[in-house]
């Protein structure tokens, strides 16, 4: 049995090669990083750019914006 994950730890797979984790949990965080990263419809994809462009951002960055804060700048 493991030890939870201290106090506002995510629970996500760990950084270091060395410690990574080949069971459930991270194949978890595999498919969730994937489906996140999803190619969008292409009005949706055109629309990003156009604005990242606006901002003087690249669209993966832009993107990135859009996952982490869950709103749009």
């Amino acid at each position: 049995m493991t030890t939870p994950p201290p106090p506002r730890h995510n629970g996500g797979p760990p950084l270091h090669e060395d410690e990574a984790q080949t069971g459930w949990k991270a194949w978890c965080w595999r498919r969730a990083h994937k489906r996140a990263w999803k190619t969008p419809p292409r009005e949706v994809a055109l629309r990003r750019l156009a604005r990242a462009e606006a901002l003087g951002m690249s669209y993966r960055d832009y993107t990135l914006e859009i996952l982490e804060r869950g709103r749009y700048l």
